[in-house]
């Protein structure tokens, strides 16, 4: 950790437009922090923690609120997944959604959709979509991964947020709050206490735990696949705002691409298709009150979406112009890795992330590394889907 303009900023190299942007965010907050997993976003970086008394930023929370990742360890071995992992990933890719603006394949009925904060305004006609959706996975660099432990054991883990719910929801509230486009533009930041802060909240913390029901409802289908039983989980938000205490004053903080990790709180990071993941706990420091007790969420991005890809013709989905990485590169390092892949675009390849165990190396005195997961089977969505939520 190094302190820059009195912002304690983790990782190497820094990225010099997302350390402008934490700046920007900080003139008009309380504390801030920027994880070794950081580049650049919309107003605010990914990465970025924010934090405020009396205020909420629906920039910082970002357009996929309640994006988060969860893992469960099951009750089968590895071994017995491997040899049967095609047609294991086939059933995956098969019977869950994955793509933009997809209905669930499945009805899932929940008391989520009993919630009171459905009858506010801007919640009213997102409620058919959203229960539509609940349980798809979406695209991007969300996924859903079968991995394997330093002791044979099978984990399932997720990446995916609240779908069409909170990209709608960030889009309402940002243009009521008078939020410019763009990314380098100052973030949106309402005052709590305003009706604007107070709906904010409630419709933010609705998605949340729609977040989260969608996240249970996948692990459990997957783990109904394999005829299996959940032994443990380990379940949490990076994009989203927590009411805590810091240095005795209580305060808001949001967490843009940020895993929390209070002292002895587990978390599940997830590398890239042909990386490992982990599960962490937070262990107490003067660096981990430093980082607000908060981690990585990811390995962080080291070539965006377009230098990957190329460009693409968004209708036809034809290659304007080829990117950095091919197909057959891609397909390459996964079958050195032995991952079994199902859809995900050459944007999301391992060359175009950091690797995992690096990142976590800057966090070292803030986080203790309980069980290292190697990724099995990998499904995403396919090739040329535009991803709306851009955080």
């Amino acid at each position: 950790m190094r302190w820059i303009d009195n912002i304690p900023v983790w990782g190497e190299p820094v990225d010099q437009s997302a350390l402008a942007q934490i700046k920007n965010c900080v003139r008009t907050a309380d504390a801030a922090a920027l994880m070794a997993d950081h580049h650049k976003g919309y107003a605010v970086p990914i990465g970025g923690v924010v934090a405020y008394k009396d205020s909420i930023s629906p920039s910082g929370v970002g357009f996929d609120i309640a994006c988060g990742n969860k893992a469960v360890r099951l009750d089968i071995p590895a071994a017995e997944v491997r040899a049967n992992i095609r047609k294991i990933m086939d059933d995956i890719w098969g019977n869950l959604s994955f793509g933009i603006g997809l209905k669930n394949k499945q009805r899932v009925d929940h008391e989520l959709f009993d919630d009171p904060a459905w009858t506010l305004p801007m919640m009213r006609s997102l409620k058919d979509m959203a229960r539509a959706q609940l349980g798809t996975i979406g695209s991007g660099n969300h996924y859903v991964d079968l991995l394997e432990d330093e002791q044979g054991r099978v984990w399932v883990g997720v990446h995916f947020g609240s779908r069409g719910l909170g990209y709608k929801t960030a889009t309402f509230f940002l243009h009521a709050g008078g939020a410019k486009d763009g990314m380098d533009v100052d973030p949106l930041v309402i005052p709590v206490r305003s009706s604007l802060g107070a709906d904010y909240l409630a419709c933010m913390q609705l998605a949340g735990r729609y977040a989260y029901t969608g996240r249970d409802w996948v692990c459990t289908e997957v783990a109904r696949m394999l005829g299996a039983h959940i032994l443990e989980e380990v379940h949490n938000h990076h994009n989203y705002a927590w009411r805590e205490t810091h240095g005795g004053e209580e305060l808001w903080v949001v967490r843009k691409g940020a895993t929390p990790a209070f002292p002895g709180q587990k978390g599940f990071v997830g590398g890239s298709m042909g990386d490992i993941s982990v599960i962490l706990e937070g262990v107490e420091s003067e660096e981990s009150k430093h980082a607000l007790y908060s981690t990585v969420h990811g390995a962080g991005r080291v070539m965006s979406r377009n230098a990957a890809r190329g460009k693409i013709n968004r209708r036809t989905g034809k290659v304007i112009s080829p990117g950095a990485v091919s197909r057959e590169m891609m397909m390459e390092w996964v079958r050195k890795q032995g991952v079994e892949l199902r859809g995900a675009g050459t944007d999301e390849s391992p060359h175009c992330y950091k690797r995992l165990p690096e990142v976590l190396g800057f966090h070292a005195p803030t986080i203790r590394i309980l069980h290292t997961l190697k990724p099995i089977g990998v499904a995403m969505a396919g090739e040329h889907e535009f991803d709306p939520y851009k955080d």
